[in-house]
């Protein structure tokens, strides 16, 4: 695939920055923030699609599918960095959402040459996490024609999988190959080709979207309390109570002793407060609410 980066909007020049070398720091940082906040306006154009994959991904975890990131480096980077967040934020496995970037996990902090051009190379790193057709493959581009990138959503489409691609241009060459195709173009950087700017901003308010709006849809959220949280350190032991609280309107100390009462579980312990019921039965009526909280109430 011959690369042509004429016809790529983010590889355009800004005409608002062309004197940026000779800008104050104050018109630096203003007219950063001028182009930062047209990238929101953005993915707003895309919510119809951002709406499509969300529910895709949310019918693949239903079914017991997994979540795959594939990119090549910031792009990958902000996929690795969504899919690691999951865990602590919505109490899941890692191997639940999954982030691959080209050149694996060293490419997370240094280049590797060459990997993101290898267009074999994501369908290796799929078949070693055992892809199959439950699965979600979401492909992270600025330019839209990364071959790392491409050739994974390829691989994962010939087993059946689902694929999402999302890019930073119009009419990309990517989006011919997943089966939903979402586009925010950014425009010119204001550095020229610095795709980790706007267009790493706008796949960060995109990914937070895909992974967030899932999460709700499978009941890992309470109103709007994450309430599968796991408490690994003294800051989420500490919210950990905070949320059973708020999500209980009961104190402090009573959140505590169910909280232990509950192993605790943060979702199981609000259960058990809510529905006056002990931990066996609470955990029961979870099971069968599917996760989901506000079904275990009740009416």
């Amino acid at each position: 695939m011959q690369m042509d980066l004429s016809k790529l909007t983010t590889e355009a020049r800004n005409k608002r920055t062309m004197n940026l070398d000779r800008m104050t720091i104050h018109e630096f940082a203003t007219i950063m923030n001028q182009e930062d906040q047209s990238v929101p306006l953005s993915v707003a154009n895309s919510l119809a699609t951002i709406e499509n994959a969300i529910d895709s991904i949310t019918k693949h975890f239903k079914q017991g599918g997994r979540l795959f990131y594939i990119g090549a480096g910031t792009s990958g980077r902000l996929g690795v960095l969504d899919a690691v967040e999951c865990v602590p934020t919505f109490g899941i496995e890692a191997e639940m959402v999954q982030g691959l970037i080209a050149g694996g996990p060293s490419a997370m902090t240094l280049a590797v040459e060459g990997a993101e051009d290898d267009d074999k190379l994501a369908s290796s790193d799929l078949k070693k996490r055992a892809l199959t057709a439950a699965d979600v493959v979401v492909g992270i581009v600025a330019s839209g024609r990364t071959p790392y990138v491409i050739g994974g959503l390829d691989y994962a489409d010939s087993l059946g999988a689902a694929t999402i691609s999302l890019a930073c241009n119009q009419n990309s060459e990517i989006s011919k190959h997943a089966q939903i195709a979402i586009e925010v173009p950014v425009g010119p950087e204001i550095l020229t080709g610095s795709t980790r700017l706007k267009a790493g901003t706008a796949q960060k308010l995109v990914l937070n979207m895909l992974s967030t709006g899932a999460m709700v849809g499978i009941g890992k959220v309470y109103k709007n309390l994450m309430v599968d949280v796991r408490p690994t350190n003294e800051k989420l032991l500490i919210r950990s109570k905070r949320i059973i609280c708020q999500a209980t309107n009961c104190d402090e100390a009573t959140a505590a002793e169910v909280f232990e009462k509950a192993d605790r579980n943060v979702k199981l312990a609000i259960v058990m407060i809510l529905t006056n019921l002990p931990k066996k039965e609470a955990n029961e009526q979870l099971r069968k609410a599917d996760g989901f909280i506000s079904k275990t109430i009740p009416e």
